[in-house]
């Protein structure tokens, strides 16, 4: 794992070369090391060879030889790279082809053509998920042997960091912490986030654009606004012979959940509103919303 520091590899796959040089154009920045791939079959190689690590893979969906769908199924059938972003760019966006995709594993979605901002939205907040990922994975090995002694706890926290610390140690108490750690982490940050701060979607998706949703988070938090004031979100672990139990409640007014729990294509060209979804199918063995939605418990076998 490479350190937090270090540049982030960004795999690009499109068979248009003009497509590819907007995209260096946009992404022409110190952070990034860029690798082009001209087709499906050039991407793949780059994939499975294993001196090669990437953060980001910014996949065409049609292409010849090898196109993007076949691409994706290959990625997710590989452990090695099961946890790679995937941005699926395509021409191809009926609801039908975008949920294909979703369910496939692409975590985002961009539309051809797209405007730079919105590639650029979208790449942040992949971006995001790589450096979040990359830090807790810093911290897990320490703590792993310490936390299977755990049978009960409690927790409150009310900030972003908060959130994504303790995300990190109460996955410890689970049997593969690496794959429920980020469901987790996005379960604690709708907590703080939606739950207490009354963040709506809307606002989210908003405020990703414009580069502005942590900032926005810490002003509300700082500013303590009346309606804020004092809110704490919680989580319980419980942990028994069969199952780790995650339960996280927060003193919001609940939201419609409903909506959240699979992916949905209208949502798939927002920079946000996958988490539930992906923490529901990739992280927990079972995820539940009780009451109007401002309490989850989420669990995971033990064996």
């Amino acid at each position: 794992m490479p350190s937090v520091s270090a540049k982030v590899r960004i795999l690009v796959v499109d068979d248009e070369p003009f497509n590819l040089e907007i995209i260096r154009e946009y992404l022409d920045a110190p952070g990034f090391e860029l690798t082009m791939a001209h087709d499906g079959v050039e991407a793949w190689a780059l994939l499975e060879d294993v001196e090669r690590e990437f953060d980001l893979l910014v996949l065409d969906r049609m292409m010849p030889r090898l196109d993007g769908m076949e691409v994706l199924r290959r990625v997710q059938r590989t452990p090695r790279l099961r946890g790679l972003p995937v941005i699926m760019q395509t021409a191809a966006a009926t609801p039908d082809q975008v949920r294909e995709g979703l369910e496939a594993g692409a975590r985002y979605y961009l539309t051809k053509p797209y405007e730079p901002d919105a590639l650029l939205a979208i790449i942040k907040s992949a971006l995001d998920e790589v450096r979040r990922t990359r830090e807790i994975q810093l911290q897990v090995d320490d703590m792993r042997r310490a936390m299977c002694a755990l049978t009960r706890a409690e927790f409150e926290f009310a900030t972003l960091q908060q959130a994504t610390e303790l995300s990190t140690l109460a996955s410890l108490a689970a049997p593969q912490p690496e794959n429920i750690v980020m469901g987790l982490s996005e379960l604690l940050i709708n907590a703080v986030e939606h739950g207490n701060l009354g963040i709506t979607y809307a606002e989210k998706s908003r405020l990703r654009m414009e580069d502005r949703w942590q900032e926005e988070v810490e002003r509300r938090l700082q500013l303590q606004l009346p309606q804020n004031a004092g809110k704490r979100a919680r989580l319980t672990v419980e942990r028994s012979a069969t199952e780790v139990r995650f339960t996280v409640s927060d003193e919001g007014r609940g939201f419609d959940y409903t909506r959240y729990l699979d992916f949905d294509p209208e949502r798939a060209f927002d920079p946000n509103g996958r988490g539930i979804a992906m923490a529901r199918q990739l992280s927990f063995t079972r995820l539940d919303y009780i009451g109007s939605g401002n309490v989850v418990s989420a669990a995971v076998d033990v064996q």
